[in-house]
């Protein structure tokens, strides 16, 4: 007779069915034309790293669970997506002793020493990618240019690197346009932007295709579109002004739009559930709080790219935004009227 216990919850009471899982196969196929592009980009040294991080990464979470005696968390695709993330990050020449390194700090220290899926404070691809950018800042900023000959006949040099020893740098190399930009003052046409025909980061060079996963994500309801649309409009509206205040010193809002790893780490990074806020307002906050760091890190910062450092202190700065903006619950009166 008392077996049966009432559970009392708010609304809604009827759920859509979407689960995790679901969510992250979603987020994978839309960073799989991501991943083709940049491997017909850059050959088969970024389809080695990109293999090598996610391998990593499933491997470090399986391997933690069994050693915590916990049930294998695998199958959720998470560390699918932290490995994908962390390789589209990384130069196509990148060590894969060092990717693979990268993939494990992303899942231990990232992810599991929070207490895993749903527990973690910050982005765990961003946390393997910040120690990687820490521990080998020149293998991080060697960069290749797309659509090199032989791309898919030939490996690089510095990939198979022995581990702890010096990589082996290739002849062949080119700036990032934000290097370029920064320290050369040379723009990059916008066309190529868009169209992801320049030098940089395996998965950050199509703005284009990563814009269109991320309106698929947000037409499938899973993925918060204030998110990017704050930080896109704030790096926009900030540049544009100083843009406009000195065209010859500061690059235009389109050129700070398709550089860099904005639009990866804006689409797929910054939108991480666990690491923004909830609130409508907190979300909008949270990506002014990000576009407003990418542009000063790039501006006057030492480093051309601001992206990584600006969406880890937003991630630290997300759950206070909560605490500050609380929606009022129905029925009750701010505390700001109650003392009126």
């Amino acid at each position: 007779m008392f077996s049966k216990t009432l559970h009392i919850s708010t609304s809604p009471h009827i759920s859509k069915g979407i689960k995790t899982d679901m969510i992250m196969r979603h987020v994978v196929w839309t960073l799989v034309p991501v991943a083709l592009f940049s491997v017909f980009s850059f050959g088969i040294n970024a389809l080695f790293v990109i293999i090598t991080a996610i391998i990593s990464s499933v491997f470090t979470e399986h391997l933690l669970c069994k050693l915590s005696k916990q049930e294998s968390t695998v199958s959720d695709w998470s560390a699918v997506i932290t490995g994908l993330l962390l390789g589209l990050t990384l130069p196509p020449v990148f060590p894969l002793w060092m990717t693979f390194l990268g993939g494990v700090l992303a899942i231990s220290l990232g992810k599991f020493v929070f207490g895993g899926l749903g527990m973690n404070v910050f982005n765990p691809a961003l946390v393997g990618r910040a120690f990687l950018q820490a521990a080998f800042p020149v293998a991080i900023t060697t960069w290749h240019p797309a659509f090199l000959e032989g791309r898919f006949s030939s490996l690089s040099g510095s990939l198979l690197t022995f581990p702890f020893a010096k990589p082996v740098v290739d002849g062949i190399s080119g700036a990032t346009p934000l290097s370029a930009f920064k320290f050369d003052q040379v723009v990059t046409d916008s066309t190529e932007l868009a169209l992801g025909l320049v030098s940089g980061s395996i998965g950050e060079t199509s703005g284009l295709l990563i814009a269109l996963g991320g309106i698929y994500l947000v037409a499938r309801k899973m993925m918060n579109w204030r998110i990017p649309v704050s930080i896109l409009s704030t790096v926009f509206l900030f540049s544009g002004v100083l843009y406009l205040f000195d065209n010859q010193a500061y690059p235009s809002p389109v050129f700070m739009l398709l550089s860099g790893g904005l639009m990866l780490g804006a689409v797929f990074m910054a939108t991480d559930m666990v690491g923004s806020p909830i609130t409508p307002r907190g979300v909008v906050v949270y990506g002014v709080f990000i576009g407003l760091l990418v542009v000063t890190i790039r501006i006057w910062g030492g480093l051309p790219e601001g992206v990584m450092y600006a969406i880890l202190l937003g991630n630290a700065l997300s759950p206070h935004i909560d605490n500050m903006i609380k929606p009022r619950v129905y029925g009750t009166k701010n505390k700001k009227n109650e003392r009126t």
